[in-house]
């Protein structure tokens, strides 16, 4: 059986480098599911850092729902498997599902974090049932001052409890500061 190792840490504090360094202990044979969506030239620039930053024999999966289902019939022969990142993810799902920020309802955040639990759900449940170790990355989101817009603030609150979520069903979890990996569970 494989387990799931959580890599968390706010932005640029080694978190994808150290996850990277811990799937290639693993061995070579990786997928690489890449969660973010090139909608600008900004994020077209950070997705080709982090393609020149891995190995290119990694297979990369450019997904970031029915991740049970885009798994399927891939890990066959696999060493590991790291998704890069559930921050991305939430982000992706709440732009997808809300396009009317300013006049969302609470009912409406609740149905739409809701939907982001399947996808963290169904992404453990594939860890869970994996031969192999899953590896997924995650800012650590929160330890700011509360969010002007409703739109961050519902994101820091569902990316929070889905990292709380992810948290106690992984076997380990790192916290990466400055480019220093500690080891939390």
């Amino acid at each position: 059986m494989g387990k799931l190792i959580m890599v968390t840490g706010g932005a640029r504090s080694g978190k994808s480098c150290f996850a990277e360094e811990t799937v290639k202990k693993f061995g070579e044979d990786v997928v690489y599911i890449a969660t973010s969506i090139p909608f600008d030239d900004e994020m077209r620039h950070r997705i080709q850092k982090h393609r020149e930053q891995r190995p290119e024999y990694w297979e990369t999966v450019e997904a970031y729902k029915d991740l049970d289902k885009v798994l399927d019939g891939k890990l066959e022969g696999k060493s590991a498997v790291m998704l890069d990142c559930i921050t991305i993810m939430v982000t992706n799902i709440m732009f997808e599902k809300c396009t009317d920020w300013d006049s969302i309802k609470a009912d409406e955040i609740n149905s739409l974090e809701g939907q982001v639990r399947n996808e963290v759900d169904k992404l453990i449940g594939a860890a869970g049932t994996a031969s192999i170790p899953f590896i997924v990355v995650t800012n650590e989101i929160g330890m700011g001052i509360v969010p002007e817009y409703a739109s961050a603030r519902a994101f820091r609150d569902i990316a929070g409890r889905m990292n709380q979520v992810l948290a106690k069903a992984a076997d380990e979890v790192y916290f990466c500061v400055s480019g220093i990996p500690m080891k939390i569970k």
